[in-house]
C-alpha cells in the first residue's frame, strides 16, 4: 500500500503515487475501452487510490471512462481530482482535438469565471458519477497556455472564480482547491494573495527541470501548499534518454537539453539505476511532493513504472541528485 499524504491543511489525503488519466482520453493514440479499463484495474490492484482527470482529456472521454471504472467502488476508498477552466458543450464529432484522438463530440470554451467553473464541474460530476470532488484544479491558467489572452482569464478567475471555489469548499462540495499548470510564474502570482491547498505542477520539478525550487517550492513550504508532480519525464526525454528524436516539453529536445540529460544519465548509471527510474524516484522522494502522477494507457507500462518506484533508492541517491 502506498503511503497516504495529506493535501495542505485539508481533510483530503492521496496516495504517494497517483494515476493520471490523460492517456485514457486518447492522448496521441486511441486506446480501446478495454485497454482503458484494464490499465485502471491495474492501478487499483496496485493500491493506487488517487486518480486525476480533466474535461480537456478527450473532451470528456477520460472522465467518462474513469467514471465507468469507479462506479462500483466505495467512494471513501479513493481520492478524485478534476479540473476547471474549460467548459464542454455538445458539438461535432472530430477525428482529433488538441492531440486527443477520437474525442467525445463536444465543443470547448475557456471560462475561468465563477459561473464557468460551476458549469465545468457540473459536467465533470455527471461524467464521473460523483457529486463530490476531492481536489479541483484550475487548469492551464497562465501565459504558458494563453499568451496575451491570459489577462482576461485572470480577470475572470480573480473576479469571482476563486471565491466560487472557496464557497464550494466551504459547502463541502469539494475538498481542496489548486492549480493544474505547466509553469511556476502563475502559481507564484496567484499565491501572493490567494491561498491554495495544492498545485499539480507538470514538468517544473523534475530531475531535469528544477526551476520550481528557486521560488515556488519555498513559497509552498511556507504556506503549507502541497505539490502533486506531473510530467516527471519532461514529455519523454527522461524516459528515452538523449536519443535522436527525443522530446522535451512537448517538442524536439534541444542540444542543451540533450547534453544535460546525458550528464544525468551518467549520474544514474554510476548508481546502477536507469535514468527513467531516477526520474520517478526523484519526484516521489522530493520533500515537497505529496504525490507523483503516472499516466499511461498500457497496463504493462504502468506496472513497469510502479516496479521502478517500489525499489528503495540506492545509497548516495539523494547526494548525487541533491534532493
Amino acid at each position: 500500500m502506498f503511503e497516504l499524504r495529506q493535501i495542505g491543511q485539508t481533510k483530503v489525503s492521496v496516495t504517494s503515487v497517483a494515476f493520471g488519466c490523460a492517456s485514457i482520453g486518447n492522448l496521441y493514440r486511441e486506446a480501446t475501452e478495454a485497454e482503458a479499463q484494464a490499465v485502471l484495474d491495474s492501478a487499483w490492484r496496485s493500491d493506487i487510490r488517487y486518480f486525476d482527470t480533466a474535461p480537456h482529456y478527450g473532451r470528456g472521454r477520460s472522465e467518462q471512462r474513469l467514471g465507468r471504472f469507479l462506479v462500483n467502488k466505495p467512494r471513501d476508498d479513493y481520492a478524485l481530482s478534476t479540473k476547471v477552466g474549460r467548459v464542454l458543450s455538445a458539438g461535432a464529432q472530430r477525428a482529433e482535438a488538441d492531440s486527443y484522438i477520437n474525442p467525445l463530440p463536444n465543443d470547448m470554451r475557456y471560462d475561468y469565471s465563477g459561473d464557468g467553473i460551476e458549469s465545468a464541474l457540473e459536467g465533470s460530476r455527471s461524467r464521473l458519477g460523483s457529486t463530490y470532488i476531492d481536489i479541483v484544479y484550475v487548469h492551464d491558467i497562465g501565459t504558458y497556455t494563453h499568451g496575451t489572452d491570459n489577462a482576461a482569464h485572470m480577470d475572470a478567475f480573480l473576479g469571482d472564480g476563486y471565491e466560487r471555489l472557496v464557497r464550494l469548499k466551504e459547502k463541502g462540495a469539494i475538498g481542496a482547491i489548486g492549480l493544474g499548470v505547466n509553469e511556476n510564474e502563475i502559481c507564484i502570482e496567484i499565491m501572493k494573495d490567494h491561498p491554495l491547498d495544492v498545485i499539480l505542477l507538470a514538468g517544473r520539478l523534475t530531475l531535469l527541470d528544477r526551476s520550481a525550487e528557486e521560488t515556488l517550492v519555498p513559497m509552498c513550504h511556507a504556506a503549507g501548499t502541497s505539490l502533486v508532480l506531473g510530467g516527471v519525464f519532461n514529455s519523454g526525454v527522461l524516459a528515452t534518454g538523449p536519443i535522436e528524436g527525443a522530446t522535451y516539453d512537448y517538442g524536439p529536445a534541444s542540444g542543451d537539453v540533450l547534453a544535460a540529460v546525458t550528464e544525468l544519465q551518467a549520474k544514474a548509471e554510476s548508481l546502477s539505476v536507469p535514468l527513467s527510474t531516477a526520474a520517478l524516484q526523484f519526484a516521489k522522494c522530493h520533500p515537497q511532493s505529496a504525490s507523483v502522477l503516472i499516466g499511461t494507457a498500457e497496463a504493462s507500462m504502468l506496472l513497469s513504472n510502479l516496479a521502478a518506484l517500489e525499489h528503495v533508492p540506492p545509497e548516495g541517491f539523494a547526494q548525487t541528485f541533491t534532493l
